[in-house]
């Protein structure tokens, strides 16, 4: 699937910090590096400029980092051990499920080592996309 302007992404970050997160951005514009790689400069939704904090953040970004929306899957519930993606802090972070009880559910992330406890609607199936296609998690219940 080729990534166009105007189109709604997440962006990977591995800054510290940031390890294993992906935020909401915009395409605004494709750009060609001076070594003739692909980069798209972002408009994010979630978070703001610095210097300027009624304004959203912007940059230039490479275009490995630059994934579409992933779709979304619906699931009953999470079992202990499966990879999800929590939204907090502004963005979707990758972790695993450790614990469960009703609705709230313990998730580790292996990029901090933290563990912290979300309700449901938090979470979601954590998908890879590579070439193209996206690979949802396994070991989770769906919907049907």
């Amino acid at each position: 699937m080729e990534i166009n302007v105007g189109d709604s992404v997440e962006v990977y970050s591995n800054e510290d910090g940031f390890l294993g997160s992906y935020f909401l951005a915009q395409v605004l514009k494709k750009v060609t590096n001076k070594h003739k790689k692909l980069e798209f400069l972002v408009e994010y939704k979630t978070l703001l400029d610095d210097k300027d904090e009624k304004k959203a953040f912007r940059e230039t970004v490479e275009a490995y980092k630059v994934r579409p929306v992933p779709p979304v899957i619906r699931v009953a519930e999470f079992d202990v051990l499966d990879k999800v993606d929590v939204y907090d802090n502004d963005g979707w972070w990758v972790g695993r499920v450790t614990d469960k009880f009703d609705y709230v559910y313990t998730v580790y992330f292996d990029s901090t080592g933290d563990e912290w406890t979300y309700h449901f609607d938090k979470l979601r199936l954590h998908q890879e996309y590579s070439n193209g296609v996206w690979k949802a998690s396994s070991r989770c219940r769906n919907m049907g």
